[in-house]
């Protein structure tokens, strides 16, 4: 029985890759027969070994880049209900937290409301640093800020590439349930791209494995964990049971490459 997840409202999935492949200018293939659903509500993780083209199926879902075969479908009205959050914070260094927050209102037009930045610091628990300097905060701050700027334009679909990778354990751990609190709060959707398992089977309803390049689907997995997921679940059975079924999955299309 699949996790419980947000109520979607719709049974219209959210976007579709169709028979998507990607081909760089240097010959390198990707991506090959995507094929894929997302659905409103719900945590999605795309899963596997660095380089199989995960964060390339990101940008291409983001319109960052866009197909060489097959099509992606976006069932989203518009541009801001997309956000995206980097591997890195990539903040401006030289402006105040709530500036960098502001950005992406004045990239896409959006009349400016301070509430709207104030909202979004404060779903991060930041909200009495937003006069501060990205060098005065610490990495998992940074990180923070950056999900901040993502969630200021109020996105329907939350695309996530690896925003955990860089930071120690302790904060990747409260990072990761600091997102699911989000998530449930907002009702959105998410795409978070990792290479691994244990965060993958922690934070999502449904997972993804990719194939080593070029990336297709080797593998789907429904994530079946008490709502709302909390600390417990890490030392649970059923998390121990579940991240060993994923990783034999990968271990085994890892020995297929």
């Amino acid at each position: 029985m699949p996790a419980a997840v947000p109520s979607a409202g719709s049974d219209k999935p959210l976007a579709a890759f169709r028979g998507v492949g990607k081909t760089f200018p240097n010959g390198v293939v990707a991506l090959e027969h995507l094929d894929f659903s997302i659905q409103r509500g719900e945590f999605l993780t795309l899963l596997g070994p660095s380089g199989c083209g995960k964060s390339t199926a990101l940008r291409l879902l983001a319109g960052l880049a866009q197909p060489t075969r097959g099509e992606i479908v976006r069932n989203t009205a518009a541009a801001h209900e997309i956000g995206f959050v980097f591997q890195e914070p990539t903040l401006m260094p030289w402006a105040t937290v709530a500036q960098n927050v502001r950005l992406p209102l004045r990239l896409k037009n959006i009349e400016y409301q301070e509430s709207r930045v104030q909202e979004a610091l404060a779903l991060v628990g930041l909200g009495d640093f937003r006069d501060a300097y990205p060098r005065e905060l610490s990495g998992g701050m940074k990180m923070r800020v950056s999900i901040a700027r993502a969630l200021v334009t109020r996105p329907q679909l939350l695309l996530m590439d690896e925003p955990f990778a860089a930071l120690d354990e302790i904060s990747r751990f409260k990072l990761n349930d600091d997102l699911l609190a989000l998530w449930r709060q907002l009702n959105c959707t998410v795409v978070f791209v990792t290479h691994s398992v244990f965060e993958s089977v922690y934070l999502s309803s449904r997972i993804l494995m990719f194939t080593p390049r070029p990336g297709r689907i080797a593998a789907e997995f429904s994530i079946d964990a008490p709502e709302p997921r909390a600390g417990q679940f890490r030392t649970s059975p059923e998390y121990g049971a579940q991240c060993r079924e994923v990783s034999a999955a990968l271990a085994d299309v890892m020995a297929g490459s």
